[in-house]
């Protein structure tokens, strides 16, 4: 178990200093998929599974970055950062550069790296090392950086060193987390508002597929241009119209259904999916659960056969489900293409649930199944 003691003395052993340190949780999203980089809505909450960042000045120029998760070092000078072909240190370095880009000065810094968020599940590790060093380098080096600041810097950071034009979702839930709430956010305005997640006898179980995404490499960015496409479309008679937010069924059935199927049918799950969560949150403020387990299995259909970012694992997992009454709803999570999927289970259910599901799955695809059970927990904070 991670605590700011183990920490605490790990960076001691390796960088001889006293760190300050930071801790920004992993997020999961009730609904709302795909949304996030077309203004519209989401639904996600700060886990109680985190990254943590431990930081000292240095005298000199260099960055020095130490992750626990692959017993790996990186070093570089302050003026010579780019991206890095390793990947893991381009979180951090996209964090600096876009902290520079806002004429805040930095010096050279001790950096370690650790966490319990499982890497590649969709639980968004990669935004909880963003915000996390944006709060630890704003605290070492006195910047003063407003909270909204943290999760807009920690998107920019992804887009240029990274490479995945993601949307501001799991940055927002990382930073703004609250315990036994979720987060309704408007990815326009970044409005939002706390609403009770009170599960009331049921509970969060994540079953990992183990079968890891790479958002760079995958079809994400081809989605984020088909949106854009059928904008520039609609916008030949809708001249208002911004974002897929702005859009309504029959806009795309007027101006994109006749031009492209395809976009037609991936950009009809947008706007329909930015509605479940509008409906979700009416579903939590009213206690009912049931109607909000059948938004999650309509949401994941949407996203394995109309979006299709899901695979054959998700959807295994999630037609499992619905033999076992105790199971209310289950969804792909995250930007698809393996990760997890949510399940909410009753309770008393939860460890037939797991022995139930844990071994067809690996008769069936040769993997283990990883089962992460999750609460929900407040966001980035100096421990």
């Amino acid at each position: 178990m991670i605590t700011r003691e183990s920490i605490q003395n790990k960076f001691k052993s390796i960088f001889k200093e006293e760190p300050i340190i930071v801790r920004s949780p992993g997020r999961i999203n009730i609904i709302g998929e795909h949304t996030d980089y077309n203004d519209g809505f989401v639904l996600p909450a700060a886990i109680d599974k985190a990254v943590y960042i431990a930081v000292s000045k240095r005298n000199d120029d260099l960055i020095s970055l130490y992750a626990e998760d692959y017993k790996a070092t990186y070093e570089v000078e302050l003026n010579r950062i780019a991206p890095s072909d390793l990947q893991w240190p381009n979180y951090i370095l996209g964090v600096v550069d876009q902290i520079q880009k806002r004429g805040l000065n930095v010096g050279g810094f001790n950096l370690y790296i650790d966490g319990d968020v499982p890497l590649g599940a969709g639980l968004s590790s990669s935004a909880a090392v963003e915000c996390a060093t944006t709060l630890a380098l704003s605290e070492l080096f006195e910047l003063h950086i407003e909270r909204l600041e943290i999760p807009k810097i920690g998107q920019m950071a992804e887009h240029t060193y990274a490479g995945v034009k993601c949307g501001i979702m799991d940055q927002f839930a990382s930073t703004f987390g609250k315990k036994d709430h979720v987060l309704k956010l408007d990815c326009r305005s970044l409005a939002y508002e706390y609403v009770p997640l009170i599960l009331d006898g049921y509970t969060i179980i994540l079953l990992n597929t183990n079968v890891k995404h790479a958002l760079g490499d995958t079809a994400y960015n081809k989605r984020v241009e088909q949106c854009k496409k059928a904008i520039d479309w609609i916008k030949e008679k809708y001249p208002d119209v911004v974002n897929m937010r702005d859009v309504s069924v029959a806009m795309l059935d007027e101006m994109v259904k006749n031009k492209d199927a395809e976009v037609y049918t991936k950009t009809r799950f947008v706007v329909e999916e930015s509605e479940r969560v509008h409906e979700a949150c009416e579903h939590l403020k009213a206690g009912n659960l049931i109607a909000l387990g059948q938004n999650l299995l309509a949401s994941h259909h949407g996203l394995s056969q109309e979006y299709e970012v899901s695979c054959d694992e998700s959807d295994y997992l999630v037609d499992f489900t619905k033999q076992f009454p105790q199971v209310l709803g289950a969804r792909q999570m995250g930007g698809g293409f393996g990760g997890c999927t949510i399940n909410i289970v009753k309770d008393d259910f939860v460890e037939q649930f797991i022995a139930q599901v844990s071994a067809p799955y690996f008769s069936k695809f040769g993997k283990e199944l990883t089962i992460i059970q999750v609460k929900t927990d407040d966001g980035t904070s100096v421990l």
